[in-house]
Parts: C-alpha cells; sequence; structure tokens
C-alpha cells in the first residue's frame, strides 16, 4: 500500500516569520524531532532566498536536503514562502501541493480583517491545507 510519510509544511512570511504551520506525523514523532524539522525548514530560508534571486521561479524544487529529507520551497510574487520538509516526493504532486494551497492563502488574503503579517489564524484554511495535503502527498 502507500506508504505513510510525515512531513512538516510552513508558511513563511516575508520577515522569515511563520504564518502558518502543519506537522504531519505517521508515529509520534517527539518533540525533539519536530523542533529539529523547524530548524531544518528555517536553515533552508537562506538558501531559499539565495535561489529566489538566482532563479526568478515560483516553484524551486528541492532546496535542501537533511539526512533523508528533502526541503522543497514556493516562493509567491509578495515573497511569502511555503516550504515542504518532506521524504522524498515527486516533484509533480509537491508542485501540485503547493500551487493549490498558493490559492488557498491568495483567498484567505482577500479578507480584509486579514493582518499579512501575522499567523493565519482561520480553522477553514487549516482544514483545506489538510485535505490537499492528503490528496497530494
Amino acid at each position: 500500500g502507500k506508504q505513510m510519510s510525515s512531513y512538516t509544511f510552513t508558511i513563511v512570511g516575508k520577515q522569515d516569520n511563520p504564518l502558518y504551520e502543519y506537522v504531519h506525523s505517521t508515529k509520534k514523532e517527539d518533540a525533539a524531532q519536530n523542533q529539529q524539522n523547524q530548524f531544518f525548514v528555517h536553515a533552508a530560508l537562506d538558501v531559499v532566498d539565495e535561489e529566489m534571486w538566482k532563479n526568478g521561479s515560483m516553484f524551486l524544487k528541492s532546496v535542501d536536503k537533511f539526512n533523508d529529507r528533502v526541503i522543497s520551497a514556493y516562493v509567491t510574487a509578495s515573497h511569502i514562502k511555503l516550504m515542504l520538509l518532506h521524504d522524498g516526493k515527486s516533484e509533480d504532486a509537491v508542485r501540485s501541493f503547493f500551487t493549490e494551497v498558493h490559492d488557498l492563502y491568495v483567498k484567505v488574503l482577500l479578507n480584509p480583517f486579514c493582518d499579512k503579517d501575522a499567523p493565519i489564524p482561520s480553522p477553514a484554511f487549516d482544514a483545506r491545507v489538510r485535505a490537499v495535503a492528503k490528496k497530494w502527498l
């Protein structure tokens, strides 16, 4: 069957401030592991910033690797970064996931009461991201 996998998805704002995070783990990964995953994602931000200027494209394939985990990134026109730490998903799946989540995120921003630099509080957004993740990842 399809192997269950764990991944960490983060939306990071222009100031490298976390706007949203979703950790999907199969077994109860300990807090230390999650801490480490967050550290990896943050370490990769510098790489993303560099790649972004060189690359100019929104979807950056794997920007970094840690052990057997890969970090893929997607940078929006307004420099919001979508980061996914995963164990080697297909590029198409990751791209599709990012594209759909980006659409959801854009809809959140259309809300006039939305503070673009604050974490996304919406449970509806969270539920939709989870549904998209379930579909692609």
